[in-house]
């Protein structure tokens, strides 16, 4: 069966954009199943449950999971692999003597799953894992222009990680929003007024970039270009 892992960062910007509702409409016309794995489950709910700023969050994800729009998946070879690939990643990149620690562990649990369960796509909006399974090379810059210093790359681990995410296709909250406008799921918001549809796209799009999404000012023009002509 088809099947798509998602991250915690789009499921956060989904909820907090008052959007995470179109997870249930997204699901229906993919005829597949939503997984999270248990590290972002515990991102996603135990974490927030204990707070009183994201408890509300917590529970509209809660409702999700209670309905299987998002199934948890937990297996011993997710977990292992999960830990192999947190090491490997975390001992890649190094500066000035230190390995640079750029991923957490509910990140590659969801690249494990994506791995290990053949998922059709990976939901991921964090630039710097997006970037290591789509353009590893492209970190040095970045790490070296964030802290100013030459950036030392592991080889053996660059080429082991490599390998592994090479086949990982990533989308973003960007487009599971853009789906959702084209299928007319979000038809409801397109109100009355001076290019409703541009409106609509535009603040979607910034929306999820203003709560963590990896997309630039000038690719939200072009997708307001593209989407609503």
């Amino acid at each position: 069966m088809k099947s798509i892992v998602f991250d915690a960062g789009p499921v956060i910007s989904l909820t907090t954009n008052n959007l995470l509702w179109v997870l249930e409409r997204l699901k229906r016309e993919f005829d597949g199943e939503f997984y999270i794995p248990p590290a972002v489950k515990y991102e996603l709910i135990e974490r927030p449950l204990s707070s009183k700023k994201f408890k509300f969050e917590a529970l509209q994800v809660m409702s999700n999971v209670k309905k299987d729009t998002l199934k948890i998946i937990d297996t011993p070879q997710i977990k292992l692999l999960a830990e192999e690939l947190l090491q490997l990643a975390n001992h890649t990149f190094k500066i000035k003597g230190n390995w640079l620690t750029i991923v957490h562990y509910a990140e590659m649990e969801v690249l494990a799953t994506a791995i290990i369960m053949n998922t059709s796509a990976t939901v991921i909006d964090e630039r710097t894992t997006k970037l290591l399974i789509e353009a590893p090379q492209e970190l040095v810059k970045v790490f070296e222009g964030m802290f100013g210093s030459r950036v030392y790359i592991d080889q053996k681990n660059f080429d082991k990680v490599k390998n592994w995410v090479k086949n990982i296709k990533v989308i973003r909250s960007v487009e599971l929003l853009m789906v959702a406008f084209e299928k007319g799921i979000l038809n409801d918001y397109i109100i009355d007024g001076k290019e409703p549809k541009k409106t609509l796209v535009d603040s979607l799009l910034w929306g999820v970039k203003l709560h963590g999404c990896a997309i630039s000012r000038r690719e939200i023009e072009e997708l307001v270009r593209l989407e609503a002509p």
